[in-house]
């Protein structure tokens, strides 16, 4: 099966147009063209519904456009088995990351890393629900979390220690709790459905309810309104790390000790054949993190 037919469907639904997808692959539109229209004899099928305003996948395009994105990912991972290292990195990179991590740390580690590696483009999801890699076709996963039994193929990158933080006007008007009985007296930021927070070394954690008139389904959510003043949350210390340094926010240390720190970790689908850009951009943010 013609490999640049392939490439010019899955850019074209990408791109929105076989004009675009023909910029991004370096052809004419005319070559582009010619191409779609030989996959589509070649199969006994129409793939897209093509105007000249308007481009949209049809059923049978719908369905062979996974088959497309495997097949051209399985020669990606070919070619990478048998290309030097040194040749660097090349293709598209699908990734998923967490919201605050995404934009704080990933997508910035992702322009150095693309300008190092300029044969690579990117696709970046930025979520804070568990994305199911095989099935959105991911090559990776960014992940903050104390990780469950999978398939999955898995990597620590590092430590994301955590804090309790609050505005100094907040702790003005309020107190500042001590212990973490105190905290019954607070406003405490939490994540909808998660109203207790574990305290201290592991083994020895206290367990701590954590009730306020704000939640959130996002770090992201707490984080703003902890930056409101509306209360104490338990952020992670990368993620605080410039409003402490500016005043914004204060840490309340208790004496039970601090929350239990999670860990960074790179998840992928399979330990077989793992593409250059996959292996190279892990060890590009491990690189990062340690620094």
């Amino acid at each position: 099966m013609d490999f640049l037919a392939l490439s010019v469907l899955t850019e074209a639904v990408g791109a929105g147009s076989l004009a675009a997808a023909a910029r991004r692959l370096h052809i004419t539109p005319m070559a582009a063209t010619r191409s779609l229209s030989g996959l589509e004899r070649e199969l006994g099928v129409r793939l897209l519904h093509r105007t000249t305003r308007s481009l949209s996948l049809t059923e049978e395009g719908q369905v062979f456009l996974a088959h497309a994105q495997a097949l051209l990912e399985e020669r990606e991972a070919a070619l990478a088995s048998v290309r030097p290292a040194e040749t660097g990195a090349t293709g598209r990179l699908r990734l998923t990351a967490s919201t605050a991590f995404g934009r704080k740390v990933v997508a910035p580690a992702l322009v150095a890393f693309m300008q190092c590696h300029p044969e690579v483009r990117v696709d970046l999801v930025l979520t804070d629900s568990v994305v199911d890699l095989v099935g959105e076709g991911l090559d990776l996963g960014i992940r903050i979390a104390r990780l469950s039994e999978s398939s999955l193929v898995a990597r620590r990158l590092g430590a994301s220690p955590r804090g309790l933080f609050a505005t100094p006007g907040y702790l003005a008007a309020a107190g500042t709790p001590m212990q973490a009985a105190d905290l019954a007296s607070h406003e405490c930021l939490a994540l909808a459905g998660a109203g207790h927070w574990a305290l201290g070394e592991a083994g020895q954690q206290a367990s701590v309810r954590a009730e306020g008139r704000f939640t959130a389904n996002t770090i992201e959510g707490l984080h703003q309104a902890c930056l409101g003043g509306l209360g104490i949350a338990m952020l992670s210390r990368w993620d605080v790390a410039d409003e402490v340094a500016r005043g914004l926010l204060a840490e309340v240390r208790l004496a039970e000790g601090e929350p239990e720190p999670l860990a960074i970790w790179a998840v992928y689908p399979t330990r077989r054949m793992v593409p250059a850009k996959v292996r190279l951009f892990i060890r590009f943010l491990a690189e990062r993190l340690e620094a």
